[in-house]
């Protein structure tokens, strides 16, 4: 029975039949401090899940206190680890599987930092992890990033991120989200070295929106499953239409340049709306 639970929870995942992930995050506040759009927390959840993602990921408080409204509705990543601004090469366990099945999530989720001292544990807190969703039929999700390495330039080389996301796959982890190497060659030689599927965290956001959009496709040009957005998306002045963008990009195969003349449609629509 724990198979058949992992494959029903996988369903609802990739519920869209064709195998790709748009997947969005709102569990920051812990890691890097509450930033805009996390501070209005509710009514930013309710902009972003109009959009239609296939998942979000979140911390069993913010689930419990918020969650409510969209049960059923949209799959549930419940988050099981976290860093801070103080330790940010360092995640620590915080949710267990047992409270992540109690709350109705879909999936958990653990963070993994690799490429430093801390890596031994941080390792073994991933495979107790994956023990445990093993035996309750719960897809694991895994940040693997190799963000130990002193040098910042590194953590997107190929050969680390590679090493990253098979360290994911050797463990049991059904879904691994990692960095993007910088092209659709490079980040094919990541997504064949993993037998799991394999997202990239969209980012550090500053850049122009076209940018993240051209990433996505590459992405899945290269054979990654998808790709999971945070503050890209929640700190944009049109999270909803931003989302229901990518969905069209991700998930009907549009090209960039479509996608994001939707987005343009879809802003301008908001904006005549609050007018």
């Amino acid at each position: 029975m724990a198979f058949l639970g992992k494959e029903v929870r996988l369903n609802r995942l990739f519920a869209k039949g064709d195998g790709r992930y748009l997947g969005l995050t709102v569990d920051h506040a812990m890691a890097r401090g509450v930033m805009r759009g996390l501070d209005t927390i509710r009514p930013t959840l309710a902009a972003l899940l109009a959009g239609g993602p296939d998942a979000i990921t979140m911390h069993k408080g913010l689930a419990e206190e918020c969650f409510a409204p969209y049960a059923g509705k949209v799959p549930l990543v419940v988050k099981c680890s976290t860093f801070s601004p103080f330790q940010p090469a360092e995640d620590t366990p915080v949710c267990t599987v047992e409270e992540a099945v109690r709350l109705g999530g879909d999936a958990v989720s653990m963070g993994c930092i690799v490429g430093g001292d801390k890596q031994p544990g941080q390792i073994a807190a991933l495979a107790a992890i994956a023990r445990d969703a093993a035996a309750a039929g719960m897809p694991l999700v895994a940040h693997i990033y190799p963000r130990g390495i002193a040098d910042k330039a590194a953590w997107t080389d190929v050969e680390n991120v590679m090493y990253a996301a098979r360290l994911g796959a050797e463990l049991g982890v059904d879904l691994v989200k990692t960095n993007y190497t910088g092209s659709i060659e490079s980040f094919a030689r990541v997504v064949a070295c993993c037998p799991a599927r394999v997202v990239v965290a969209g980012g550090t956001p500053g850049g122009e929106i076209a940018h993240y959009f051209q990433m996505a496709h590459d992405v899945l040009q290269a054979g990654g499953a998808g790709i999971t957005f945070g503050r890209t998306v929640f700190q944009h002045a049109h999270p909803t239409a931003v989302v229901k963008a990518l969905v069209r990009l991700v998930h009907a195969n549009a090209p960039v340049a479509e996608a994001l003349q939707y987005l343009a449609h879809l802003e301008a629509e908001e904006a005549a709306a609050r007018a």
